[in-house]
């Protein structure tokens, strides 16, 4: 799906009743073959959390995707980013990556960390893309079924001089 332009897509901040969708979004795109994790309280206590971002994309008027980054004074750690299959490379994943950095930009915070499933090539070529880079392999950091990359991305490089 391609959007004709960016205006059909809308991104706000998450509310509790949202934590369900999220969570079972997440358990069907990002946790499958895992033990659950990301359940809707884990996601209501990040939602209430104000050192974490909860988004919520919608494509068209209908739930496209969401993203969860904890933000610390120097680092913020982007947990999760899922995007419906239907509205992928509709620009939703760009538009909630890019929100969360420039919020983080604001709050002072320069490097953003993401770990990613080892077998993953399209998330990895994804934020290759934005400027992430494969910073190295954490051995079973998904619940010792699945090795992780992890990849970063030094804000101050991209957005110097932005804001």
């Amino acid at each position: 799906m391609k959007p004709e332009n960016s205006n059909r897509i809308m991104i706000r901040m998450a509310k509790s009743r949202d934590a369900r969708w999220i969570a079972r979004t997440s358990r069907r795109l990002i946790e499958r073959g895992l033990p659950w994790s990301w359940v809707p309280r884990r996601v209501v206590r990040h939602i209430a959390h104000p050192d974490s971002a909860v988004l919520v994309a919608a494509y068209d008027g209908k739930p496209g995707g969401f993203a969860i980054m904890s933000f610390g004074e120097r680092t913020a750690h982007l947990n999760l980013l899922g995007v419906n299959p239907t509205c992928q490379r509709s620009g939703i994943g760009r538009r909630l990556v890019t929100w969360l950095e420039k919020s983080a930009v604001v709050a002072g915070t320069i490097v953003i960390g993401v770990e990613v499933r080892a077998g993953n090539f399209g998330a990895r070529s994804f934020y290759g893309r934005l400027g992430y880079r494969e910073t190295g392999r954490v051995v079973g950091y998904y619940s010792g079924i699945e090795d992780a990359i992890r990849m970063t991305h030094d804000l101050r490089v991209d957005y110097r001089n932005t804001v």
